[in-house]
């Protein structure tokens, strides 16, 4: 059975031994709407679990909406400009809103780069500003031991909305919700400790009962009190295809289903071996991103099994810490142990990797320089078909291979 798959901007063919294919698994992919504000200003006139927005502030209340940065897909330039007018409608005022964007850890944003993700016209009446690490207040200490610090703008507020993207998120479960305040809006600390329980099993796509990072972003919505959220599901263009609003976890969890219906793919049994393609550019434009599939591939292959992974990586490995992390020697036990005792933006990747290496070993085809390759702990190949057949050879003839051609898209399941 000959396969192709997206490798950067040209196709790789792999030959897959037809008795060891167990299947192969595609996303089911949604067209975008044509008229996306109209999904926007429905999703608002038919709140999830709550009120309507015009229905539950109070004319002189001060409203926060959480925005995302620019590092993310959400689409505030359509999310935002209908929950003003709504609050307008009901008496609230422009100078009464805030627009917050949570940075979490990340770089302060620009001007134009504010302009750009919620419109020109908004950004002309609405104050719109970055939330800072270093301006937050303690509000208590969840059930799991971390001291809950958000941003004193946002705990001002009487009234706070949250909006964003919803999708799946590889430790966190899903994206959206409650995400837009913690870690969203919260002190480096606070995100910190959350972001280390990623190392927990149950901290993975798609899981939410029991995933510790995501219960405990949601307990920390609780302690502050989310009043509302509106958030968009995207298709893999990054094109509006749903918006729920309403109640933050209610409307959340319509949310979540909606994307499982759309992009869960259910397997009968684990794999011996994953043959994945993160699915071409930009996807693979580096290591760092191609991670996202070695991360869906774990769901579904046996411990001790082989990820065979082709991901071009035409600009390198990526973000700075991380590749850091990657070539320092280190072993994967000493990557793991070390986020462990520290949690490092971008390093946190390469101890996911490490993680996922020791469960399954990660055999890796790419464009990488010579030099990088011999520094990373997985085992790099330049041919898929010799990594095919060496994971065949390594784990017996029977072995059952999963094709996932789009690893970035689609979410394998173990069928329960």
């Amino acid at each position: 059975m000959i396969y192709e798959l997206k490798f950067g901007n040209k196709k790789l063919e792999v030959n897959i031994p037809e008795k060891n294919l167990m299947k192969t698994i595609l996303p089911n992919d949604v067209k975008s709407l044509e008229k996306p504000l109209l999904e926007v200003k429905r999703a608002l006139s038919e709140p999830i679990e709550s009120k309507k927005l015009k229905e539950l502030v109070n004319t002189d209340d001060e409203v926060v909406i959480l925005a995302s940065d620019i590092s993310r897909p959400a689409p505030s330039y359509l999310l935002i400009p209908p929950i003003v007018e709504e609050l307008n409608e009901a008496g609230i005022r422009d100078k009464q809103i805030k627009i917050v964007f949570g940075l979490g850890v990340h770089r302060k944003q620009t001007p134009e780069e504010k302009e750009k993700l919620v419109g020109k016209e908004i950004f002309d009446r609405i104050e719109c500003i970055d939330h800072d690490v270093d301006s937050c207040r303690y509000v208590g200490t969840t059930t799991r031991g971390t001291k809950a610090e958000v941003f004193d703008q946002v705990l001002n507020a009487d009234f706070i909305i949250a909006t964003g993207n919803l999708e799946y998120h590889y430790f966190a479960g899903f994206s959206g919700g409650a995400k837009a305040l913690a870690p969203g809006v919260c002190s480096w600390e606070t995100i910190k400790k959350n972001h280390q329980r990623f190392l927990d099993p149950l901290a993975r796509s798609g899981q939410i009962e029991g995933n510790p990072v995501r219960e405990e972003i949601e307990e920390i919505g609780e302690m502050v009190g989310v009043d509302f959220m509106c958030n968009a599901v995207l298709n893999s263009s990054k094109e509006v295809i749903k918006v729920v609003a309403g109640d933050v976890t209610a409307a959340h969890r319509v949310g979540k289903e909606y994307i499982e219906n759309i992009y869960k793919s259910e397997i009968e049994e684990l794999a011996d071996i994953i043959v994945i393609s993160p699915g071409g550019m930009p996807k693979d434009i580096d290591l760092y991103q191609s991670h996202k599939a070695m991360e869906n591939a774990s769901l579904a292959v046996k411990k001790g099994g082989k990820i065979i992974i082709a991901a071009n990586c035409q600009d390198g490995l990526g973000e700075e810490n991380f590749a850091e992390a990657l070539t320092s020697g280190l072993s994967p036990d000493e990557l793991i142990n070390e986020l462990e005792e520290q949690f490092i933006l971008g390093r946190h990747k390469a101890s996911r990797i490490a993680m996922i290496h020791k469960e399954s070993e990660i055999f890796l085809i790419s464009s990488l320089d010579e030099k990088i390759k011999r520094e990373l702990f997985v085992r790099n190949y330049e041919d898929i078909n010799e990594a095919v057949n060496d994971a065949i050879e390594e784990l017996g003839p029977e072995a059952k291979i999963l094709v996932i051609p789009y690893g970035i898209s689609t979410l394998p399941q173990l069928k329960e």
